[in-house]
């Protein structure tokens, strides 16, 4: 039987922890992850959080090695040994084949090297989560009410009417989808549908939203995609 994930506004937040001694980056992380529709905390330095993880439990870390105050592997290390198991994402400039191995090796899950495209992070930190969750990287079907998205044959159903839609129709929906209850900013849709860097200011999102609508919300009863005037789009039961 093939697993299903049913996705609804009042889903839990996956909450992150950044861990990174640069403020610029720091602040950027945390902003765009919170974009992203996570739930973030920040720290700069070890002992810091060491702190906030001894109160409270996350899905994910975000960390980078060089902090003021003790070495990354270190804390990672100290973390673990207080029982949190949640992925690591390392987050470093130390850019050797040697150092990336050893990162990984002691207790890393995944390595990125500094400078990084946001893109990348977002996708390996995605990655992470569904590895630590089985029951989501199994899933092959994504619902919405009468929604229903087969992400192996490539179909989308609203109730018994199957949706003729376009290839990028289709990942644009997808990723509606994954983030349901959550509001998308056009930025965001350009950045995880289109992958590439395109004028935030362009209409080519808002087109696509209006064809896309027309598929999945025109001649039924209930709307699912919504705009919210100013900020993005979201799908919604209601």
């Amino acid at each position: 039987m093939e697993a299903s994930a049913q996705l609804t506004g009042t889903r839990k937040k996956v909450r992150l922890l950044v861990v990174e001694d640069d403020t610029a980056i720091r602040e950027f992380l945390s902003r765009a992850l919170t974009e992203s529709g996570y739930q973030v905390d920040a720290a700069r330095d070890g002992e810091t959080t060491l702190a906030i993880v001894a109160d409270k439990v996350y899905d994910a870390f975000i960390l980078d090695l060089g902090l003021p105050d003790m070495d990354g592997l270190d804390l990672i290390a100290r973390c673990r040994a207080q029982g949190h198991t949640a992925p690591v994402l390392i987050l470093s400039a130390r850019r050797s084949v040697d150092e990336r191995v050893r990162g990984l090796e002691q207790g890393g899950d995944d390595y990125l090297t500094k400078p990084f495209a946001f893109a990348e992070l977002l996708a390996r930190l995605r990655n992470l989560l569904r590895r630590s969750s089985p029951a989501a990287a199994e899933s092959t079907r994504l619902r919405v009410r009468d929604l229903e998205l087969d992400l192996i044959r490539r179909e989308a159903r609203r109730g018994d009417t199957l949706l003729q839609l376009t290839t990028q129709e289709f990942a644009l929906l997808e990723y509606l989808c994954r983030n349901a209850g959550r509001v998308v900013t056009r930025t965001m849709i350009l950045d995880q549908v289109w992958r590439m860097r395109i004028d935030p200011a362009t209409n080519v999102v808002d087109v696509q939203i209006y064809r896309l609508r027309n598929k999945v919300d025109l001649g039924f009863q209930h709307s699912l995609i919504h705009t919210i005037r100013g900020v993005g789009y979201v799908i919604r039961e209601s």
